[in-house]
């Protein structure tokens, strides 16, 4: 059975089960490693670094527009700081500057295990937050087209 979460304290416009929120794990973490190109294009560090030196590549991404570069980036900073601290260190950790999940536990005090839990679970509420926000686009819900379809079709003569 599938559990429902609710991804922090504030609240969202809906409540995603888990079984939802894993699908969009690879697309968060693609959108978490282009928030960082573009915060450095438009000559900030990303707010979860401050001014700690990482080791992450930049590449020369361009969005189509200046301004819409600086908006991405400031939409997503306002998903990430709905998150708790140690959920943004531990994101900052592994997808900005590329840590093992052993390297971030050493780094963050804490088990290996607690690190690739809690990052998981970031990874879920982040994906709540970027769906609410419009900034990730929902997979089509195909449970209910496979509901009102048949092989045959609606009309179906013998002959």
């Amino acid at each position: 059975m599938a559990t429902k979460r609710s991804h922090s304290s504030r609240s969202l416009s809906r409540t995603y089960t888990e079984a939802e929120l894993w699908l969009y794990r690879d697309r968060t973490k693609g959108l978490l490693r282009r928030y960082l190109r573009m915060s450095v294009e438009v000559g900030r560090l990303p707010s979860l670094l401050g001014r700690e030196l990482f080791r992450a590549r930049v590449s020369s991404y361009r969005a189509t527009s200046f301004e819409e570069a600086v908006i991405f980036v400031r939409d997503l900073e306002r998903c990430l700081e709905k998150l708790n601290e140690l959920d943004r260190k531990i994101l900052t950790r592994i997808i900005f500057q590329e840590y093992t999940f052993d390297e971030a536990a050493g780094v963050l005090g804490c088990w290996r295990r607690t690190v690739g839990r809690r990052f998981a679970d970031a990874l879920d509420r982040l994906s709540g937050f970027l769906l609410d926000a419009g900034l990730l686009l929902r997979f089509p819900d195909t449970a209910s087209d496979a509901k009102k379809t048949c092989q045959e079709g609606k009309t179906s003569k013998s002959l």
